[in-house]
């Protein structure tokens, strides 16, 4: 009997080990009091790509700890790291890690940020519900990102919709960096390139315009218990993305948490119908507080047992999550 390899995940969701009971010198409440891992106030600035996921864990880490006040803003990417240098937040919550001019503008300030993988995001390709070009790969996409490719017929060679808009949520947003590091590898963009004002404005972009094709974060549709995030996961069509040169209908798949889960070459080599979906990237908490106040005991939180599980059940991967090949017979 033929048999054929499915991804599983499972594992253990580590949680940073001793934060939450580290208390500051000064109880709460008395003169000069510091916050402490699960009381006070502490302000974040979040990449607003992550708004939904993020949303929901601070509501969670509110109810188990009502001393506890964070104080999120939802910013694009490079606002937030702005902001986090400058000292404005204690935490950010972004998809990629300090970079050379940042690490040298905090060895000055004297700071050693920490920085913690949280999760693991995929970016969804989303189209009007009317395009039949529901199936890309990553060179089709990089050629519709510079304006190579400027017209949907071009794609498929169906006919019925003409030049293509692309849309990102916002300027210097952390989608746009992630299309031209990782797909367009540093060409510039299509001419026929706006941002919205939103990832939720992006959404009714696209539903409303058939020509439109914009990027998301997958957690803003993802959540089946979400109202919200099923309201705009029913007004788009998530292309199907494989990096395969030359794919068959099977390789496409979609940025579900079995498909962010990472294959090592060992496992794709054994099962070769596995693939990484090529559009993934890790979130990370950087933190630059000095010591074991609040900003720790949210990225304790986020990081350990029940933030991991508030990914799972987004439809994101959990950082500690680990995949597992378990091959069952074909039907």
């Amino acid at each position: 009997m033929n048999k054929r390899a499915h991804l599983l995940t499972s594992g253990a969701l580590a949680i940073l080990a001793g934060a939450a009971t580290v208390i500051s010198c000064n109880g709460p409440g008395t003169p000069g009091a510091q916050d402490t891992p699960t009381t006070g106030t502490v302000a974040v600035g979040v990449d607003e790509t992550f708004a939904p996921i993020l949303q929901a864990q601070i509501d969670t880490f509110a109810k188990l700890y009502p001393n506890a006040h964070v104080k999120m803003s939802f910013q694009p990417e490079e606002k937030v790291m702005l902001d986090l240098i400058n000292d404005q937040i204690k935490l950010a919550v972004v998809s990629r890690e300090l970079n050379a001019e940042e690490k040298a503008d905090f060895e000055k300030q004297k700071i050693s940020p920490r920085l913690t993988r949280i999760g693991i995001d995929g970016l969804a390709i989303v189209l009007n519900r009317a395009n039949p070009d529901s199936l890309l790969t990553v060179a089709q996409l990089s050629d519709i990102f510079t304006g190579k490719t400027s017209a949907w017929n071009q794609v498929s060679g169906k006919k019925g919709l003409d030049a293509i808009n692309v849309v990102f949520d916002a300027n210097r947003s952390s989608t746009a960096r992630f299309v031209r590091d990782s797909v367009t590898h540093g060409a510039p963009l299509t001419k026929r390139v706006f941002a919205a004002t939103s990832n939720p404005a992006l959404l009714d972009y696209v539903a409303t315009h058939p020509n439109a094709i914009g990027v998301v974060g997958v957690n803003w549709i993802s959540d089946r218990d979400d109202p919200a995030a099923m309201k705009f996961a029913n007004k788009v069509r998530v292309a199907s993305i494989t990096a395969r040169p030359n794919p068959t209908a099977d390789d496409y798949i979609q940025p579900y948490q079995v498909y962010l889960a990472e294959k090592t070459p060992e496992q794709i080599v054994e099962h070769p119908e596995l693939q990484n979906y090529p559009l993934r990237r890790n979130l990370y908490i950087i933190s630059r507080e000095a010591r074991a106040g609040l900003g720790t005991g949210f990225a304790s939180f986020v990081a350990g047992k029940n933030g991991q599980l508030i990914f799972q059940k987004s439809g994101l991967l959990p950082a500690q999550m680990q995949a597992r090949i378990v091959t069952t017979p074909k039907l």
